[in-house]
């Protein structure tokens, strides 16, 4: 077998009696799924080119069906915070000349797979200051991808 062609999608079961290739896809929580069976197919390698080919073929199918848009999990309260306001937390950070400094961070996610931050210093702002701007930010940020009524 060419070691450049993926199996992604294949697996080899050889338990007991059964000897062969096993080709799953999922899409919209459905599983399509087939069997090759060695000696159907002649040899391990022809139910493996079977096993390929009935892979690319469902790939190309299973492409066409379009992908139902998975919910965004919104978590509002987390028991390890700190701070009062989830997404927000109390770091350190070092400098660009290598001195650490302590701050307030902030991290909202704008979509699925895109995550945004940004941090106030506490030595410019203060303790309360670098607390409340990270806080207000964090709320206007979620505001903005959840609605007004994210809070209430």
């Amino acid at each position: 077998m060419n070691k450049d062609i993926s199996l992604k999608g294949i697996s080899r079961i050889d338990a007991g009696s059964t000897h062969g290739w096993f080709v799953r896809a999922y899409r919209n929580k459905k599983t399509y799924s087939k069997f090759f069976s060695d000696s159907k197919f002649k040899n391990r390698d022809m139910a493996l080119s079977k096993a390929i080919e009935e892979r690319n073929t469902l790939k190309k199918q299973i492409s066409k069906i379009k992908k139902k848009p998975t919910k965004r999990r919104i978590v509002q309260t987390d028991s390890r915070n700190k701070t009062g306001e989830l997404g927000v937390s109390k770091s350190s950070k070092k400098a660009k000349n290598g001195l650490y400094y302590e701050c307030y961070s902030v991290s909202w996610k704008p979509k699925s797979g895109k995550q945004k931050s940004t941090s106030f210093s506490i030595k410019r702002y203060g303790d309360n200051e670098a607390l409340k701007m990270a806080i207000d930010l964090r709320r206007k940020m979620m505001c903005q991808i959840h609605g007004n009524d994210f809070y209430n």
